[in-house]
């Protein structure tokens, strides 16, 4: 018996966190009749079969990797199967990163986001991503003052209101960034996606809240003022089929490889990482989540303010499907004008084709949302 390492994602109707489970599973390759099977059939091809030799070379060794990708079943590495997304009518375009300074005025907040997108468009962008919190001061005193009732319509959420005027007004998408959100006696850092037509066509709630200790640099607990989201977010956009996170939601893979499985094309993380792990870890991350799952991955910070409570590292960065950093930026305001070629996508996944590779016999990535909703 061999172990299975499953991972489960969060789901609206079991878990509000991504969760592991070892448990032994029954060997795909016990029966020694189904072994014999494969090594019989390439057996008999070498010396029934009249080849020239180059010819008799490449087939054998097409037979061997069909046979051996048979035998670790990579189709069974993802549960549900993987899947593809639609095509959507825009596959090169430009995105833009609107890293911003954030004040303590709201409404100052609001208009600075607003004119950072009018100029992001303005330069051909057809995808503009916000910073996490752009609204507000980053602080757990802040947020309930700042949160919206996003649910509750544009006039109890004024930083919507404007996200989805200007998408409809320069037909573009918008990836909001993130805002605190009222929900009943809740409240969640929420990020709201916007189309060409000013319709929200998703809302994802930060996941995983980020609550840290390190002792003599920092300590930050989210979960202080903000409740996590149990939803993971993938959405079809004019621009593609797109993962959702906030910041802390980068630091988890298995929620990568759940917007991978499910065919994003891109994962856009609005952060606020800190002088502390932002050195360390912030490119570290993206170009993980790039490289591991050959898709695009966008951040979008806010620019450093060192007369903040919490001063954000910046670095609003775009990295490309081989886990190369394309664009990014230091730490000051900044709108970053790149590029998005899906073709990379299918040239990479061809250079490494590591969708057939993965050892179905050995671990599996069980999305649950889409396992209940089938």
């Amino acid at each position: 018996m061999s172990p299975r390492l499953i991972f489960l994602s969060s789901s609206t109707f079991q878990s509000s966190v991504t969760r592991f489970i070892l448990r032994p599973a029954p060997s795909f390759l016990s029966n020694s009749h189904h072994q014999h099977h494969f090594l019989t059939k390439r057996t008999s091809t070498q010396s029934n079969t009249h080849f020239p030799k180059s010819t008799l070379t490449t087939l054998t060794a097409s037979a061997s990797v069909s046979s051996m990708a048979s035998s670790f079943y990579p189709e069974k590495a993802r549960v549900p199967p993987a899947a593809q997304p639609p095509a959507p009518p825009i596959t090169k375009f430009k995105i833009a990163l609107c890293q911003l300074k954030v004040t303590a005025d709201k409404e100052r907040n609001i208009l600075h986001a607003r004119t950072a997108v009018e100029e992001a468009a303005e330069k051909g962008a057809k995808l503009v991503v916000l910073p996490e919190i752009w609204n507000s001061p980053y602080s757990n005193d802040s947020f309930p003052l700042y949160a919206e009732d996003i649910d509750a319509g544009f006039d109890a959420s004024p930083s919507t209101a404007m996200l989805s005027e200007v998408a409809s007004l320069l037909n573009i998408t918008i990836v909001g960034g993130s805002i605190p959100e009222r929900s009943g006696d809740k409240l969640y850092n929420t990020c709201c996606v916007f189309g060409p037509d000013g319709k929200l066509k998703a809302k994802h709630r930060k996941i995983h809240l980020f609550d840290i200790d390190i002792p003599g640099k920092i300590t930050f607990k989210e979960s202080k003022t903000l409740t996590a989201g149990e939803t993971p977010t993938t959405v079809d956009t004019e621009v593609g089929r797109i993962g959702i996170g906030i910041c802390y939601d980068i630091r988890f893979q298995e929620l990568a490889m759940l917007y991978a499985a499910r065919g994003a094309q891109l994962i856009c993380y609005p952060g606020a990482f800190n002088m502390t792990t932002g050195p360390l870890h912030w490119e570290l991350l993206q170009r993980a989540r790039a490289v591991d799952n050959q898709l695009y991955v966008a951040t979008c910070s806010p620019a450093r303010d060192t007369t903040a409570g919490y001063i954000a590292w910046g670095h609003s960065t775009l990295v490309g499907p081989f886990g190369e950093v394309l664009a990014t930026t230091e730490h000051d305001e900044a709108i970053i004008i790149s590029e998005i070629d899906y073709s990379q996508i299918e040239l990479r996944r061809a250079n490494l084709p590591l969708e057939k590779q993965r050892h179905g016999d050995v671990y599996q990535l069980v999305d649950v949302q889409r396992l209940d909703s089938e």
